[in-house]
């Protein structure tokens, strides 16, 4: 199987150890279990917990009161319907893996997480693209969806809200996805490890609780601030939870026991977490929304919700070399539009905390004066 290297995470590896202000972050501030513990205020609860689990394998499903606190995130889904993964990355390449065989088309709103066109790609299918545009705000045009996706299309892929540029698809657009992929009995596979980070406080309805062949993939990552458990999901039909659940014994049998176990005391603490993930949204965003109309070289769409936002900005230079230039020479780590097959863009991610975001855009700000046109 030959596939692509994986853009945006090769930029990530390249830099993330070794940047002074990391603008490239996309999960909301990070927490220690430590931070976890006195956010929920239950100190020592968790060192309780880990330290009598005696360290057998895990279910192999997902532990069940981790699947029952996913279930929980959504409406009408049942713990049963959900199935414990190596992150996000780990369900998405499942499900994609589940579906997808050799000459399948797959019809991707993009941009998107690269996982999304490169794996159906790599497993022999014909993968159709619709591109976002920023005239449009980056929602999806329900008519060039239309015409992209046929009889012939086994799956459309996106990601809801929208990973880089912020986006989030109003409810009767989402609702107009779902038709279109009823019409020709297409899956419909939706990246949702943003859900919940609204900046209006609504929140989107899943594709899992829209229609019966909806798959929703998710994380403890981005919203829950807790990436380094490495813990995702896939919600999605018992069939696919079914033949997802054989592909993954090939490759891990099951999740950490441990990771799981604090993802289900997160998870029952969901309320104080978004809280302060969306207190930290707030405050940042604001600060970002100010930075970009005080600043002349860039300009953006606001995002709408989740972590991240693209930056166009109006110098004549690749994003990969403007990036590589900025981190040379300031030690800002920001990760190009090209790694989306955007170009004079860069996408930024502002949730990962508020004084480091503070210095890297003052940091930023200090670099752009040399492209200033001089008096």
């Amino acid at each position: 199987m030959q596939i692509q290297p994986f853009g945006v995470e090769r930029w990530m590896d390249l830099y993330e150890t070794k940047c002074k202000y990391n603008l490239a972050e996309t999960c909301v501030d990070s927490m220690s279990l430590s931070d976890l513990e006195a956010l929920v205020g239950k100190p020592g609860a968790l060192d309780h917990l880990i330290k009598t689990t005696r360290m057998t394998y895990g279910e192999i499903p997902g532990n069940k009161h981790f699947r029952e606190g996913v279930a929980s995130l959504y409406k009408n889904v049942d713990p049963d319907n959900v199935l414990s993964t190596n992150g996000a990355i780990g369900a998405n390449f499942l499900a994609l893996y589940t579906l997808v065989n050799p000459g399948d088309e797959v019809v991707v709103i993009v941009p998107t997480y690269q996982q999304h066109t490169s794996i159906p790609e790599s497993l022999g299918a014909k993968v159709k693209t619709v591109a976002l545009k920023e005239e449009s705000n980056f929602i999806p045009d329900l008519s060039e969806l239309r015409r992209a996706v046929t009889a012939s299309t086994k799956l459309i892929c996106f990601n809801n809200p929208n990973n880089p540029t912020g986006a989030l698809i109003d409810p009767q657009t989402l609702q107009g996805i779902v038709d279109i992929a009823k019409n020709q009995d297409a899956w419909l596979l939706c990246d949702e490890v943003y859900r919940h980070l609204s900046h209006d406080n609504t929140y989107p309805p899943s594709v899992v609780e829209l229609y019966e062949k909806g798959i929703s993939t998710g994380s403890m990552s981005k919203v829950f601030s807790l990436a380094g458990l490495r813990l995702g999901w896939l919600a999605a039909p018992k069939e696919i939870i079914e033949a997802a659940y054989d592909i993954r014994h090939y490759n891990m049998i099951s999740c950490g026991k441990i990771d799981e176990i604090i993802g289900a005391f997160a998870l029952e603490h969901k309320s104080e977490i978004l809280a302060r993930s969306k207190a930290i949204l707030a405050e940042n965003l604001s600060i970002l929304d100010a930075w970009v109309q005080n600043e002349p070289h860039f300009h953006y769409v606001r995002p709408a919700a989740g972590t991240t936002a693209l930056l166009y900005f109006d110098m004549m230079l690749s994003s990969t070399d403007f990036c590589h230039d900025l981190m040379e020479k300031e030690g800002v780590m920001l990760t190009p539009g090209d790694c989306f097959d955007m170009g004079r863009c860069v996408r930024i991610g502002y949730a990962y905390g508020t004084e480091e975001l503070k210095s890297g855009l003052e940091a930023l700000s200090r670099y752009l004066r040399s492209y200033d046109t001089p008096a």
